[in-house]
C-alpha cells in the first residue's frame, strides 16, 4: 500500500495513469461494455463501481483543460431506460476533484465505442447500471509549488 492512493487503485492501473500523457484518454468501462473487442489496452478492476473509482482516480489525473469536453459518456439507445443517478455519480467525483470542468458531454453510443478505440487503456469495471461508462481525457500536471 502506498500512502495518499486510494486502495482502488490497482498498480496496474498507476503505472497507466502515469503513463499517459495530455490528451491521451481513459475509458472507465461497466461491465458489459466490450473492453476487450475496442481496448488496446484493458485492465480489470472487477468488483468495482466506476464512480468511486472515479472519485480515486481524479486526486491524481488532471483532466484536459484545452478540450471541449474532457469527460465524455454514452448517450442512451432512443427508448432504453437510463439511471441518471449513474452520471449524477459521476459529475459529484468530477466536482470533488475538479469542480471547473465542463458538463460531462455525451456520444452516441457507436461513436463512444470508436472513441474507445482510440484511448490509451479501457478499466474493465464490475459497475452494472447501463450506461455506467466515461471517458476521461488527460490534462497536463502543473508545476509543483
Amino acid at each position: 500500500m502506498l500512502r495518499g492512493i486510494s486502495p482502488l487503485i490497482s498498480p496496474e492501473l498507476l503505472d497507466v495513469l502515469y503513463r499517459m500523457g495530455h490528451g491521451d484518454e481513459l475509458v472507465l468501462a461497466d461491465a458489459h461494455f466490450p473492453g476487450e473487442s475496442v481496448g488496446q489496452r484493458v485492465l480489470r478492476a472487477d468488483g468495482l463501481r466506476v464512480a468511486p473509482l472515479l472519485d480515486a482516480i481524479l486526486p491524481l489525473f488532471v483532466l484536459d483543460s484545452y478540450v471541449d469536453s474532457p469527460a465524455l459518456t454514452m448517450e442512451p439507445v432512443p427508448g432504453d431506460d437510463f439511471d441518471p443517478g449513474v452520471e449524477a455519480g459521476f459529475r459529484a467525483a468530477i466536482d470533488r476533484h475538479a469542480p471547473d470542468t465542463p458538463a460531462i458531454a455525451r456520444l452516441e453510443r457507436f461513436a463512444f465505442y470508436e472513441r474507445a478505440r482510440a484511448a490509451y487503456a479501457v478499466v474493465m469495471t464490475g459497475e452494472t447500471a447501463k450506461y455506467g461508462n466515461i471517458i476521461l481525457a488527460k490534462g497536463v500536471t502543473p508545476p509543483a509549488g
